[in-house]
């Protein structure tokens, strides 16, 4: 789990904002250790969570917080300094933030025949969005990564599959972990998706009814406002939808066998407009992960491993309890 986790800060520090946070070598590092703290919530922390996601108006009138404040004005200060340096110093990249920017700034926004005032994002705005994208791509797909192994550790028929999946085709790209590679690792992308169904990151996730909604079949209407809480994980595990829902079996998402996968049973980025907009960016991260280790070392079980899994209550995302233990043996070339 702590090599996931510093893998994902580094990517997505690296990637989405441009910034070196060095978590291997400074496993302390401030950045890192802010974000833990976010997720690992104390029992009081994950009560006032669900009260504010079950009573908005009310927290917010209480002035209730679901981050709390040096862990905000941390991240805060990171995004208005790196946003400062930029453009002060004229300095631009291919990243999500320097798109934040852009925003902000009204660039393309003539070319495009859009008409505003040219400060459509504010920085506090720039911040938030900063941080959800962070926290979306942190602890989601270092989850991911280590419940994959976790999986591949105690399946070991299909980790040598994963495993010879993966020499195939880096053979066929000069060893190089290109993006076209990655592309195609069509299996270890089952095996992903199906880790996903028995662990989506969020075990639930909230909508807003946005109109009045009759039940088909009901004398029920959902009114409009009303917070609806959609049980992934449950959906992930009925039998009405998947045979043996308990069973890990990557072949579910095979070409043929995902065409049979009933829409909206199937949702551990979310589904429709609001789908998770980081989804293929950490596909793409828990590929590129799982590839550099497998490739190297072998996977098994650690006798520190809590069995059989529970999860954590007070965890923002989903997480074994006690955490998820490893062996990795060095593969001889």
């Amino acid at each position: 789990m702590f090599y996931s986790e510093r893998f994902t800060t580094d990517i997505i520090g690296t990637s989405a904002f441009g910034l070196g946070c060095n978590s291997f070598k400074e496993p302390d590092s401030p950045f890192r250790l802010k974000a833990m703290k976010f997720f690992r919530l104390t029992r009081l922390g994950a009560l006032r969570t669900a009260f504010v996601n079950n009573c908005p108006n009310l927290a917010r009138t209480l002035t209730f917080r679901t981050i709390s404040k040096d862990v905000g004005d941390f991240f805060g200060k990171v995004i208005e300094d790196t946003v400062n340096y930029r453009e002060n110093n004229g300095v631009v990249r291919r990243d999500f933030l320097q798109l934040l920017i852009d925003i902000k700034n009204g660039v393309g926004q003539e070319e495009n025949g859009e008409k505003g005032d040219k400060k459509t994002l504010t920085m506090s705005e720039i911040a938030a969005q900063s941080f959800i994208f962070f926290l979306a791509g942190y602890e989601t797909s270092s989850a991911t990564m280590t419940f994959a192994l976790y999986q591949l550790a105690i399946n070991p028929d299909i980790q040598d599959r994963v495993r010879e999946e993966i020499e195939t085709v880096l053979s066929k790209h000069n060893g190089e972990m290109t993006y076209e590679a990655v592309t195609e690792f069509k299996y270890m992308e089952q095996v992903i998706n199906e880790t996903l169904r028995l662990y989506p990151p969020l075990p639930m996730i909230l909508r807003s009814c946005s109109a009045d909604y009759k039940v088909p079949g009901e004398n029920l209407v959902i009114e409009k406002g009303t917070r609806v809480h959609i049980p992934v994980m449950g959906i992930h595990y009925d039998e009405e939808y998947y045979e043996n829902p308990y069973c890990f079996d990557p072949d579910r998402f095979s070409e043929e066998n995902k065409k049979k996968i009933k829409k909206y049973t199937y949702m551990p980025f979310g589904e429709g407009p609001r789908i998770c907009i980081g989804m293929r960016f950490g596909l793409m991260q828990s590929k590129i992960g799982l590839a550099s280790i497998l490739r190297k070392f072998r996977v098994t079980l650690n006798e520190r491993t809590k069995l059989p899994l529970t999860f954590c209550k007070t965890s923002v995302f989903i997480n074994a309890e006690g955490g998820v233990w490893l062996n990795l043996e060095k593969i001889r070339s």
